[in-house]
């Protein structure tokens, strides 16, 4: 089944939001704010994703070790109730990954390699 692959990164600054179709083709950037207005933000942007795209989600939060213990942001601890399997979207924990830069065809935000691996080892499994 196709999926869309979808990684957020929260942040001091800003919460990153890479999504794509497959490994290799980027759909969406972008930078949020760091923390979400509301509690049901994750939930209504991977679901209106999945909506828009007509295809599943399957989302990987990154975070610093997966442990609830290291929370950097409300955008952790808020999201528990929202972690699984839902008809929309999948939401699972993982840990940050480094490393090489790639080109994905959308410039100007900056680098999003790190989210591209990440949704690599997390959701193409």
């Amino acid at each position: 089944m196709d999926s869309i692959w979808l990684g957020l990164s929260p942040g001091a600054r800003s919460t990153r939001v890479l999504a794509m179709r497959g490994p290799s083709e980027t759909i969406l950037k972008a930078h949020l704010s760091p923390e979400p207005a509301s509690a049901r933000a994750v939930t209504a942007l991977l679901e209106a994703i999945a909506l828009w795209e007509g295809l599943p989600v399957r989302a990987a939060l990154a975070a610093a070790g997966s442990s609830t213990s290291s929370c950097r942001t409300t955008l952790y601890r808020d999201l528990f109730e929202v972690f699984g399997d839902t008809p929309l979207y999948q939401l699972q924990w993982a840990d940050e990954v480094a490393g090489r830069r790639r080109r994905d065809g959308l410039c100007g935000l900056g680098d999003f390699s790190d989210l591209a691996r990440l949704l690599a080892r997390t959701v193409a499994r």
